[in-house]
């Protein structure tokens, strides 16, 4: 499987792309268009040079995706790789909410991109941006395919007792009321990852992937398959992140309302954007929290052990949901970076088979490590995550069935 592809990720404001070369496993070229509909827009554009990384910065206006996806492609001309030149074989979009319609990647069609503007209620503020950049991939690159890659497509593995709420029925059939997790693509990169580092068969591995940044996801995986996930209908259910509540008593929603006289769509503002981190420490980065907290600020060391018991409490949930766990793996940019969070999250699982080396966790390196104690039943690893690679694999994989 070889070929390279270009992974476009539209966001409301912003247009993130990054063309793979899958055989190689690495990426030529990446970059981020920012601001687009505001009246100064920012593109950086970055090429990989040997070791080195050469970086273009151009401030102009992006009053629209399509006028950001043509300085992109403007900034691959000029400052290359020439995508003319790359042997470009397709275009991969990452769609945030793929309902319970898609279960896999889907090669793009009009009937695709009309699905994906229909689910929009259930992901209003990223499905429509999401369609609008496929429409203006597919004018700039008409004779490429171009494949949907979807958020929450590796969760619909899950079984019905997982993914089934105790509601009344005709909200599920009538409103898609169910959970479907996120952060699928990184999920399952890692547990593939994680089985490899372990030299085992993904069919053969149980794995817990805990996907720890500004946003946060658990997810128990069984055999290569997503059995239970952290995340819901939306991604505000489940771990405390960066801006979102996570798990919060759903009657808060009409007691803020009775009490306060907060309209619904308030209060689920307030827990999507200045909840979490943000709320408990007053800033949602966790380099800053820990800073917060060397000089001796109780809030941020309250808001440091509401994150770490939350992710820990997922943890021995899922240990449970798979009788039998191989790893824990820990993923994103917290994940990945944040020593602190790893041991903190992990105390006191020792009798459920978890120990941790504390020398090993100390140094881990960015680019992956083994943490976990000589002999200990469960392996923990740090496991960078790269879903730009896993959406160009996924792509060349459908494309070459």
């Amino acid at each position: 499987m070889s070929g390279r592809v270009l992974v476009v990720n539209c966001g409301s404001s912003s247009l993130k792309y990054r063309l793979v070369d899958v055989d190689a496993g690495r990426a030529l070229a990446w970059g981020l268009a920012e601001r687009v509909g505001q009246p100064s827009g920012r593109l950086t554009h970055r090429r990989a040079d040997g070791d080195d990384v050469l970086e273009e910065v151009v401030e102009e206006p992006l009053a629209d995706h399509r006028q950001a996806l043509s300085a992109v492609l403007a900034a691959f001309d000029r400052a290359g790789p020439r995508l003319a030149d790359a042997g470009l074989v397709a275009v991969a979009h990452r769609v945030v909410h793929g309902g319970d319609r898609f279960s896999a990647p889907v090669r793009i069609d009009d009937d695709v991109v009309r699905a994906v503007r229909d689910l929009a209620a259930l992901a209003p503020l990223h499905n429509p941006v999401n369609a609008t950049g496929i429409e203006v991939a597919r004018a700039a690159f008409p004779h490429l395919p171009h494949v949907a890659v979807f958020d929450t497509a590796f969760h619909q593995t899950l079984p019905p007792h997982a993914y089934t709420y105790a509601v009344p029925p005709q909200w599920a059939s009538e409103h898609g009321v169910r959970r479907y997790g996120f952060h699928g693509t990184s999920h399952a990169y890692v547990s593939r990852a994680t089985a490899g580092l372990l030299g085992r068969p993904v069919e053969e591995t149980n794995s817990i992937v805990l996907h720890l940044g500004n946003g946060a996801s658990a997810a128990a995986v069984a055999g290569g398959r997503s059995v239970e996930t952290s995340m819901g209908l939306t991604p505000l259910e489940g771990l405390v992140m960066g801006t979102r509540s996570g798990d919060v008593d759903p009657a808060v929603v009409a007691h803020l309302h009775r009490t306060a006289g907060m309209d619904p769509d308030d209060v689920d503002r307030a827990l999507n954007s200045s909840s979490g981190m943000l709320a408990l420490a007053g800033h949602n980065d966790l380099r800053e929290v820990h800073r917060r907290i060397a000089e001796g600020d109780e809030r941020a060391g309250l808001a440091l052990e509401v994150f770490c018991h939350r992710i820990r409490k997922y943890v021995g949930a899922y240990l449970a949901v798979l009788g039998r766990t191989d790893a824990i793996a820990f993923t994103g940019g917290v994940g990945e970076n944040d020593a602190v969070v790893r041991a903190r999250t992990l105390t006191g699982l020792e009798r459920l088979g978890v120990r941790l080396d504390e020398e090993r966790n100390r140094v881990a390196a960015p680019g992956g490590a083994t943490v976990s104690a000589d002999g200990s039943p469960v392996a923990v690893l740090v496991v960078p995550t790269d879903e730009e690679l896993e959406m160009a694999r996924q792509t060349l994989e459908l494309l070459h069935r």
